[in-house]
């Protein structure tokens, strides 16, 4: 048995601006057998002050408005991952710590999550991992868990899924979210409630990835069976994003359109809400985007811009983000840095603010 094990400070950064963090040190069992393991150790220290209650991050939904000032320590985004590889079949885990419980009078422990659990087998993958409607390269460097996430196609769900160079073709896990609830608005990222237990249709994803020196660039398109709440409606939307490099630096885009709903925002908006003027219930139309660029001011320090809004048609939401860093690579595996930056909620038929926050952040790749 030997174990493979190699970082260099370009792969290292590549590592640290990665939506995932796939296995790095590789032990070669024999007879085409390898075990592999990777992750991440990552410290935040954060402060958030203004008019918009405090998150670990920032995503679509509103955290509810009080006056806030808050400095908060956490490790909930480290992770650790295995893969296994026999033949052409690999079998892909990889979990984090935001699983939620956990106190911060004693112990501050708190549990696993999920991210990824999947099987690939040629050009078949099976499991749980990032929607095909993902454009992966898109995501930002940024040192807030995710960015810009108001903007983006944020999802992990179970899936069957055909790839063929650049197509991708998929059935993804079907759930309608609201339409049996007198708002619609969601201000927890989920829960139980407004989920739609009697699906039996899955949802349908098709993209073609254009890749080449330049970067890459992902198309798509999403297609679902929304019912629930006296609405039965097909939902379809779009999505473009992607990476362009530009020398060492880099544009990071997308930009969604149409009825995602659950798909962008990580809990901005239900799938089916209730009309403020009609009291109908409606299918949600929403509009969002993300743009960043990232310069590299050397090998060993780099700074990300990157600004992301959506909003939506029917309850008039109006979220946005943006943020700025500076990082500092120390060594191939370790990097520290600082970012600053400021959420909004501007919705038209409620309450309006912000809360500007800067952190700290430290990430050890494994």
């Amino acid at each position: 048995m030997s174990i493979i094990k190699s970082k260099t400070l370009a792969s290292a950064v590549a590592l640290c601006t990665a939506p995932h963090a796939f296995s790095a040190y590789e032990l070669d069992l024999g007879d085409g057998n390898k075990l592999a393991f990777g992750g991440y150790v990552k410290a935040d220290v954060r402060y958030v002050d203004g008019d918009i209650g405090y998150q670990d991050y920032w995503r679509g939904n509103n955290p509810g408005f009080a006056d806030t000032s808050k400095t908060h320590f956490n490790v909930k985004e480290t992770r650790f991952n295995t893969k296994y590889t026999h033949g052409d079949v690999t079998a892909f885990i990889e979990m984090d710590f935001y699983g939620g419980d956990g106190n911060e009078v004693a112990t501050n422990g708190t549990n696993p999550r999920l991210r990824h659990a999947f099987v690939q087998y040629k050009n078949w993958m099976a499991g749980q991992f990032w929607s095909t409607f993902t454009p992966l390269k898109a995501f930002p460097d940024s040192l807030d868990f995710g960015g810009p996430i108001v903007g983006e196609v944020f999802i992990r769900q179970p899936m069957v899924r055909y790839r063929t160079g650049g197509f991708s073709l998929a059935v993804e896990n079907p759930e309608t979210w609201g339409g049996d609830t007198p708002t619609g608005i969601n201000s927890n990222g989920g829960g139980s409630t407004g989920i739609d237990n009697d699906e039996d249709i899955p949802d349908l994803v098709a993209t073609y990835a254009f890749k080449g020196d330049w970067g890459e660039v992902q198309a798509g398109v999403l297609a679902r069976k929304l019912e629930q709440g006296g609405v039965d409606e097909t939902a379809i939307a779009g999505n473009i994003g992607g990476k362009i490099n530009i020398g060492k630096d880099d544009i990071r885009f997308q930009v969604n359109v149409g009825e995602s709903g659950r798909y962008v925002g990580a809990g901005m908006v239900r799938d089916i809400v209730l009309d403020p003027v009609t009291g109908a219930k409606k299918v949600e139309d929403t509009t969002a985007f993300t743009l960043a660029y990232r310069h590299l001011w050397s090998d060993k320090w780099r700074s990300t811009l990157y600004y992301g809004e959506a909003t939506t048609d029917v309850l008039e939401l109006d979220r946005s983000h943006w943020g700025v860093n500076l990082i500092r690579q120390l060594t191939p595996a370790l990097s520290v840095g600082g970012e600053l930056g400021q959420f909004s909620v501007d919705d038209d038929l409620g309450e309006t603010g912000d809360s500007n926050y800067f952190q700290v952040s430290f990430k050890f790749g494994i």
